[in-house]
């Protein structure tokens, strides 16, 4: 057992891991109730992350938002629209609500390769454009080097920055850290790098950033809920979880929420506790919950 599974008493469980997601697959269609896939829709960073993306595009999409309430009164607002930092303020300028949350991926995302005095610049800016909550990566060339000290120490630094920014203007602002669960390479790393980041600051610990091989994963989703909950019994607080990556169709959502839901607890059941990171799944929720195709956004 390694320093940090050690100092929080966690012993992965394989078998258990392996019959408890069974388990929990073989009851979705039970779970997905239109209650269920509205309250997963409450919880969506609704995430637009192309290299072709532009104001205007961007601007479209919280229009979309905004008209939500009118073109399908039922359904709840989204947790957040998830951008590039250089789009924050369009989000922010754009929306017609304030419980709609800016997010941005910041700290050189994806691969978080740069300078830190780099990453704290472009986050700091973020939040001067209106960022709510800010998505940083793992430092991977640390931490797969063995060097757990510097990869904690860049999101205690980006920690302390956006607390800076956010203070200016009177803001908390929610630090997302994601670990990119595909390429950390075994169950134990993953549960490594979930109680590095939390130790961190962490609000939340994200799966992936969407851009790798291997994204979100009900075995990784697993883990990293178990970790969260052994941080939340040592410490008392309470860290979000968010996957992402992949997560396409209502089944998707629900099996991510059901993971939640068995390891963490109704507690947990909220966009102030989880997320997902989603680019597709709106439009899949919406066309399950009305039984026919909806290309709303």
């Amino acid at each position: 057992m390694t320093g940090l599974l050690k100092k929080y008493g966690y012993v992965p469980d394989s078998g258990k891991m392996r019959d408890d997601i069974d388990r929990i697959a073989a009851n979705l269609d039970v779970i997905k109730t239109d209650c269920i896939l509205k309250e997963c829709f409450s919880m969506m960073d609704l995430t637009s992350l192309r290299a072709n993306d532009t104001p205007s595009g961007i601007s479209k999409l919280v229009g979309k938002v905004n008209g939500l309430a009118s073109a399908y009164p039922s359904y709840p607002l989204p947790a957040s629209v998830c951008v590039y930092p250089n789009f924050a303020s369009v989000v922010r300028d754009t929306r017609n609500s304030e419980d709609l949350h800016v997010t941005v991926v910041s700290g050189c995302f994806p691969a978080s390769q740069s300078f830190i005095e780099v990453k704290v610049k472009e986050s700091e800016m973020a939040v001067a454009d209106g960022a709510d909550e800010v998505d940083i990566v793992l430092a991977l060339s640390a931490f797969l080097d063995g060097d757990y000290e510097t990869a904690s120490s860049g999101i205690r630094t980006l920690r302390d920055a956006v607390d800076r920014a956010g203070d200016l203007q009177g803001r908390k602002i929610v630090l997302k850290v994601i670990l990119e669960t595909g390429l950390l390479g075994s169950v134990e790393a993953i549960a490594e790098a979930s109680f590095l980041a939390m130790e961190a600051g962490a609000d939340f610990i994200k799966t992936s950033t969407g851009k790798v091989d291997v994204n979100a994963t009900p075995a990784a989703a697993y883990v990293m809920c178990e970790c969260i909950r052994s941080y939340y019994e040592a410490t008392g607080k309470k860290v979000g979880f968010k996957p992402a990556g992949g997560i396409s169709t209502s089944m998707d959502a629900v099996s991510y929420y059901s993971i939640v839901s068995t390891i963490l607890g109704k507690d947990w059941l909220d966009k102030s506790l989880f997320r997902l990171g989603v680019s597709r799944l709106a439009n899949s929720i919406m066309s399950d919950v009305e039984q026919k195709t909806v290309n709303y956004f």
